[in-house]
């Protein structure tokens, strides 16, 4: 019986979904459960497989999955294990592919969300047919996956291409959540966003109706708001954001010279409200060789499904 069918189970800190895909990337169905839901790391795969069963014989196709693949925070590709994730309520080393390559009898390979979405965008996505390009994911942090002559790049411990903690500002920067200050992610994330909002309306006189919203319930959602009815200073806020993130593509193009680089995520919807700013950054920074060469792409993969397809695309490679 051919296995033309993978399975993306991708874990985040509080729900796990779990899909199945076919080679074209259509997800032809899937279902949650939710991921703090037991106090035993094996208890917890044991609900994901039950999950998994009944979702199969729904859509008719036990028997027929080629492979698993998952997307999870701190998930190391080389061991197979997720390593002490801050968001996950199991610490330590937890030894992930193992323990579902042993419950569903199914090869399983694993990584992190931001690569899960590289390899996804490149199965399915914009980078179909690329070697080379940089996906930077723009949520709640900065993630990103490399992908060097067809390859994800790990490095040598599995944890290589983490753009989001590159330095951007070396003197009183902001603190982030990794310990150290002025990392990339305190100022183009959603969360710098909001940041970077409070910082302008504290600092500045620019009239804007993010004024009416009181300073510590400001979201990036609200800047975008504002932005596209034509708010002065939430235009401000994506100028400042898109500045830096460009300057930071500049560099990240000296390093791995990549066809393009995709954007997904929240924040990224803001279309050229961003985009602009940036491509203007970039090549006003990038060097010659580079200039007009560099494409900045969004996501083909649409939102509700792109973590389970990003990591339902590790499933077509865990037997090799």
């Amino acid at each position: 019986m051919d296995k033309q069918y993978v399975i993306g189970i991708d874990i985040g800190g509080t729900n796990t979904v779990i899909g199945v895909v076919d080679a074209r990337g259509s997800v032809l169905g899937s279902t949650s459960i939710k991921t703090q839901v037991c106090e035993k790391f094996e208890d917890y795969i044991s609900e994901i497989y039950k999950a998994a069963t009944a979702l199969l014989e729904s859509l008719d196709l036990t028997g027929k999955i080629h492979g698993i693949g998952v997307g999870a925070p701190n998930a190391n590709h080389y061991t197979g294990n997720i390593e002490n994730a801050a968001n996950l309520r199991w610490k330590g080393i937890l030894p992930l592919c193992e323990l579902l390559s042993q419950k569903f009898g199914i090869p399983t390979s694993c990584t992190n969300d931001a690569n899960a979405a590289a390899i996804g965008e490149m199965t399915y996505g914009a980078a179909r047919g690329m070697k080379n390009f940089i996906m930077i994911t723009l949520g709640t942090g900065v993630g990103s996956g490399i992908v060097a002559n067809g390859q994800v790049l790990y490095g040598c411990d599995g944890y290589a291409g983490e753009l989001g903690h590159v330095i951007v500002k070396e003197n009183n920067g902001r603190k982030c959540g990794c310990g150290r200050s002025g990392c990339l992610e305190c100022y183009c994330s959603a969360t710098g966003v909001s940041r970077t909002a409070r910082e302008f309306i504290e600092t500045t006189d620019i009239p804007s109706i993010l004024r009416e919203i009181h300073v510590d319930e400001i979201t990036s959602k609200h800047v975008y708001d504002a932005a596209i009815q034509g708010d002065e200073l939430s235009k401000k806020i994506f100028e400042f954001t898109g500045e830096i993130l460009g300057k930071a593509f500049a560099n990240f193009v000296a390093f791995s010279a990549p066809e393009a680089i995709i954007l997904f995520g929240g924040l990224a919807n803001a279309g050229e409200l961003l985009l602009a700013p940036v491509r203007k950054a970039m090549e006003e920074n990038v060097l010659f060789v580079w200039k007009d060469k560099v494409k900045i792409l969004a996501s083909e993969l649409k939102d509700a499904d792109a973590a389970v397809l990003g990591a339902s695309a590790l499933g077509w490679e865990a037997d090799k």
